[in-house]
């Protein structure tokens, strides 16, 4: 297995935790703590993103509810977060350059960091390696999305 798919053009790296419903990532941490963000297909989804406003270091989020609200020229909208727990760091070079993401979807651009609070069950229910990499097929040919388009200097 690669550590890294491209699927219309959109990459999926294999080594993430994804809520592909959601269009997020989870990765956990050495220290047991999870960082999140949004997929290469959601910033493709957006487009240009404007701005991004994230919750605030200590707030507590459910699986589920956003950790951020992204907006582009033609989107605005709640990015979700795949686990839930309390925010712990909040990527505040996103928050003062929204354009990161596009960019840089899995590296700069992650979110926020959460001291999760369930886990393994969560992970759980959360798409990883070849499966993420099917699970993303059948969405992309499902919602019928045409190829992931991305900016000079992208970077996963």
């Amino acid at each position: 297995m690669s550590e890294r798919e491209e699927i219309r053009g959109c990459v999926v790296l294999t080594n993430l935790h994804y809520a592909v419903d959601d269009h997020t990532w989870a990765m956990i941490n050495d220290d047991g703590t999870v960082t999140v963000g949004m997929t290469d297909v959601a910033q493709n989804l957006a487009g240009a993103v404007l701005h991004a406003k994230i919750k605030k270091v200590g707030a507590v989020r459910a699986k589920g509810k956003p950790v951020a609200t992204v907006e582009s020229s033609k989107w605005v909208g709640p990015v979700k977060t795949p686990v839930s727990g309390e925010i712990i760091e909040r990527n505040e070079a996103v928050a003062a350059e929204a354009q990161i993401l596009n960019r840089s979807p899995y590296k700069k651009g992650w979110l926020v960091k959460l001291q999760p609070s369930n886990l393994q069950a969560e992970i759980a229910e959360l798409k990883t390696g070849d499966a993420a990499v099917a699970a993303y097929r059948v969405k992309i040919e499902k919602d019928g999305l045409k190829a992931c388009e991305h900016l000079d200097g992208f970077e996963d």
